[in-house]
């Protein structure tokens, strides 16, 4: 694995909160984020896997391991973008998320991209 200068990949979040989906009353609180992967380094990059750690307000965690985003491994080269939509429940109308994506090279070469901690919050919880 390696990281340096030629494997720069930013990550860019936003979270909403799905009221139509939540149930409060049964501990139900359902959150949609949307991840923009923007590979600012100079050598091209497939996204091979992801590694969330999701975090309630009761100190609950959840980690979730996979291949790939949503059914997909895209393959950036310098300057390109990839967005895409998915979701997550918490038992707490308040919790976060953060992570990573493993990212490989063309010369096979394995780095990590971190998703920074972000938050998510449900109506009326934070001021």
């Amino acid at each position: 694995m390696t990281d340096n200068d030629a494997h720069q990949i930013k990550v860019d979040v936003k979270s909403v909160f799905l009221e139509s989906e939540s149930d409060p009353d049964r501990q139900r609180f359902v959150f949609a984020y949307t991840i923009t992967i923007r590979n600012t380094g100079q050598v091209a990059a497939k996204l091979l896997s992801r590694h969330w750690v999701i975090r309630d307000a009761n100190g609950k965690v959840q980690e979730v391991q996979g291949d790939g985003v949503v059914g997909e491994q895209p393959y950036l080269k310098p300057g390109e973008g990839f967005e895409y939509t998915s979701g997550t429940l918490l038992e707490t109308s308040v919790g976060t998320m953060g992570g990573n994506y493993l990212m490989q090279t063309d010369e096979g070469d394995q780095f990590t991209a971190p998703i920074d901690e972000f938050l998510l919050s449900g109506p009326r919880t934070l001021h």
